[in-house]
């Protein structure tokens, strides 16, 4: 989980549930602060996960994510007050910006020209709804240019494990037909993975990475699914300083 390259003079990280100082069932890198876990052991966490990835603590923007499409520019974190939003972006260098996950997925876009970078928190409500299209656009109505961007989309729950009922398959897939999946099972399912892409690809961004780890099957990561409650792990990204 050391931070890599995203794109020219932008950096990403993304932790597992190893390393901090929750303790069960929350153990051990949990950085959610709306978990009912300590809040104080949160804090510690992110403190020290800042300070791994050579960020000022004081450096990391936090969203209250609330599974809504709403996208705000940002310049230095909120603090308590945080607004209810589930994506932000920023032109400022060392400004870290962070979105959790536990089955959803983060997703994270740079733009290194315009040396623009954000962050999207995109579960089922939030994809279906446009909350990743909707920071792209937000980004490029600022400068940003699509066809620039490379995408980062995290683990999450995969389309082999996230079992819905049938009416919510067919009715995500009448909004977005990429979601349609089934289990390994066969039962009815969600690919919230592909239904990203294809939004990232209509959007107009080519270069898409993934992390394709899959949250219920990994237990080095935190799963809501498979073993809640528990914690939640953090995608970072950031505008590295121009020497």
């Amino acid at each position: 989980m050391d931070p890599q390259e995203l794109a020219p003079g932008i950096s990403y990280a993304v932790t597992d549930r190893h390393g901090g100082v929750s303790a069960a069932p929350y153990d051990s890198r949990n950085l959610g602060g709306a978990t009912a876990d300590d809040y104080q052991g949160v804090l510690r966490n992110r403190e020290l996960t800042a300070r791994q990835f050579g960020l000022a603590p004081d450096r990391v923007v936090w969203m209250r994510q609330v599974h809504s499409a709403t996208v705000q520019r940002v310049a230095g974190p909120w603090g308590p007050d945080a607004p209810e939003l589930d994506a932000v972006w920023t032109t400022e260098e060392g400004l870290a910006l962070a979105a959790l996950g536990a089955d959803c997925a983060p997703v994270l876009l740079a733009d290194p020209a315009a040396r623009m970078v954000g962050a999207a928190h995109s579960g089922r409500v939030g994809t279906l709804t446009g909350v990743v299209p909707n920071l792209v656009a937000a980004m490029a109505a600022a400068g940003a240019e699509p066809a620039r961007m490379t995408a980062l989309v995290g683990p999450m729950a995969c389309g082999r494990c996230y079992e819905v009922p049938e009416q919510m398959r067919a009715e995500s897939a009448a909004v977005l037909p990429e979601v349609h999946a089934t289990t390994r099972q066969g039962t009815p399912a969600l690919d919230l993975r592909a239904g990203i892409a294809a939004q990232l690809a209509r959007a107009g961004v080519t270069t898409v990475r993934h992390d394709d780890r899959c949250t219920i099957e990994d237990r080095d990561l935190f799963s809501h699914r498979r073993d809640a409650p528990t914690g939640r792990f953090a995608a970072y990204v950031w505008l590295t300083p121009r020497a």
